[in-house]
């Protein structure tokens, strides 16, 4: 197969969907490997980089996508790129599909074979694509809520971690999965005073257990919420379910509630974002204010440390890329029960359930397609 990676061109996107150790892996299993031009010189590798591991430089994306059976990347394809894609081709990148219809109508329309890496789950029913970059997200929802507390950026001018004589910040967490778990890992390594919130008592009761009297955990209920809403500096919302949309936890009129200069930090954004005043931003303008309060939605967090986060997520991605190249996606979906639920489109058809729901479109069993 000839699979092939482009340049991201999302606002402020840095990462890059295939590594030059990623290449070689498809070379050496018999692939032909393809890269646009500089497609990975933000996340440090040089074209001289993949030409050593085996890959073929090319020019332009154009060149690229009408070469390609395959292409690997990070983010979901941009405007730009809908009319490039040609029938058959296949899909591998980061899709959340439920929360923008028109990307959605796009792929259908161009009847090509698409993957999301969030819906790919394991045996346990995690989500192994997902977990690297939830895990780098929820580390930096902390680590950016924190700054933008400071006064200069409009927040409420606290320390999370205080000093000796004066209150720590609060810190609010909506959800204890992935993302939730490693904000709190760094809230608490920061000093802030933290309380978690989640609708499953076997998750809170593992927090508790690590974290024991450092941490506060609720039930995840509209009380508890305004609850937290009204005594927190900072509240990030972790919020993730599947494929779908996210509920919208924090409403409009729960903004009087908190304090001026608070923040919201949403990483759910993505999948269309946990608080009703979300609105995705971008890396060079990352904040707005709504009713005194600071929202910050960078919906492609992780590629502020694109280094990192390309290695952690190629890591994740490679084997059933290898998988896919290797036997077909028709096979090699049939032979991965797990790998199937990656798939979202097949040749014009919706095949994943929540984003069928989501959009209003007709949902068609992939089985009956391969």
């Amino acid at each position: 197969m000839i699979v092939a990676t482009v340049k991201e061109i999302k606002k402020h996107e840095y990462r890059v969907g295939l590594t030059p150790s990623c290449v070689q892996a498809y070379v050496n299993a018999g692939h032909t490997v393809l890269v646009e031009n500089n497609a990975g010189i933000n996340a440090g590798f040089e074209n001289t980089d993949y030409i050593t591991a085996g890959a073929h430089i090319l020019n332009t994306a154009k060149e690229v996508f009408d070469s390609a059976d395959m292409i690997v990347k990070v983010k979901e394809p941009q405007p730009s790129e809908y009319s490039l894609f040609k029938k058959d081709q296949i899909l591998y990148t980061y899709l959340h599909l439920a929360a923008d219809k028109k990307l959605t109508k796009a792929l259908l329309d161009a009847r090509i074979k698409a993957i999301a890496y969030e819906t790919i789950e394991d045996n346990k029913g995690g989500l192994p694509c997902l977990k690297p970059m939830s895990e780098i997200a929820g580390r930096l929802a902390t680590q950016e809520g924190a700054k933008y507390l400071e006064r200069p950026f409009g927040g409420r001018g606290v320390l999370l971690g205080g000093v000796p004589g004066v209150p720590k910040g609060k810190v609010a967490i909506i959800g204890g999965g992935i993302v939730g778990a490693n904000a709190l890992k760094m809230a608490v390594g920061l000093g802030a005073d933290v309380t978690i919130l989640d609708l499953n008592s076997d998750r809170l009761t593992y927090l508790d257990d690590i974290y024991g009297n450092k941490i506060q955990t609720l039930y995840s209920n509209e009380s508890n919420i305004e609850k937290v809403l009204r005594e927190s500096d900072l509240v990030i919302g972790a919020v993730l379910i599947p494929g779908a949309k996210a509920p919208k936890l924090v409403k409009r009129r729960h903004l009087s509630l908190m304090k001026k200069g608070a923040v919201l930090v949403d990483v759910a954004v993505d999948q269309g974002g946990c608080f009703e005043t979300t609105v995705a931003t971008t890396h060079d303008n990352p904040i707005f204010e709504v009713d005194g309060i600071i929202h910050y939605c960078v919906a492609n967090m992780p590629g502020a440390v694109a280094r990192t986060s390309t290695i952690a997520l190629t890591s994740t991605t490679l084997n059933h890329g290898l998988k896919i190249a290797s036997l077909g996606i028709e096979q090699a979906c049939k032979n991965d029960a797990n790998l199937n639920k990656g798939l979202n489109l097949y040749d014009g058809h919706c095949v994943y359930l929540e984003v069928a729901k989501d959009l209003e479109l007709n949902y068609t069993n992939v089985l009956e397609l391969i």
